[in-house]
């Protein structure tokens, strides 16, 4: 159900000193714990709308993974995983990890902490630092989830009750309300 793990190239360099990219440690966590999943190879791109259409999934299946700071927890950042098509409500994650204040974490600092170029951060924590936050509405939204896998130009679609299982996320409602869109 999956592809062959290729290579390390530009899109997806190796870690330091030859270690795993984020991608071939994504596949070996799923390979290993046993998910249900497929790898989607794509034109580079990390915006949900094009992503999704060429995922073949929607958008709102798309998992959006934002690095947020939040002051008053131990952890350097947290990985809050909404929907793509949804906004997050920052006050809703910093209460969901009983965090003082918060923020969206810059790009440098995200890449920093995930490995990943922003965009194709995946909705888990690969290094096991990051807390994982997930939007209770997302999860229940549907069977399947898409997201980019540690490049922009690699996706994976993976059951949800698996990726629930091995990322093992707090669970809480973090997307902003829809506005309806004005007439």
């Amino acid at each position: 159900m999956h592809s062959p793990v290729r290579p390390a190239s530009p899109a997806d360099p190796a870690g330091a000193a030859g270690s795993p990219s984020p991608f071939e440690r994504l596949v070996e966590l799923l390979e290993r714990e046993g998910a249900r999943y497929r790898v989607v190879e794509h034109p580079a791109e990390g915006r949900s709308e094009e992503v999704a259409a060429v995922r073949g999934t929607t958008v709102s299946q798309g998992a959006k993974a934002l690095v947020c700071r939040v002051k008053g927890i131990d952890a350097p950042a947290v990985l809050a995983v909404l929907a793509g098509d949804r906004r997050a409500d920052l006050k809703k994650v910093v209460a969901a990890v009983e965090g003082k204040k918060g923020g969206f974490a810059p790009a440098e600092l995200a890449e920093e902490l995930t490995g990943c170029v922003v965009g194709a951060i995946p909705p888990l924590s690969l290094t096991g630092t990051l807390p994982v936050v997930v939007d209770a509405e997302f999860l229940a939204a549907h069977e399947e989830i898409a997201f980019n896998a540690g490049r922009l130009d690699r996706s994976v679609v993976m059951a949800t009750e698996d990726y629930v299982r091995i990322a093992a996320p707090e669970v809480a409602s973090i997307a902003a309300p829809v506005v309806p869109a004005a007439e």
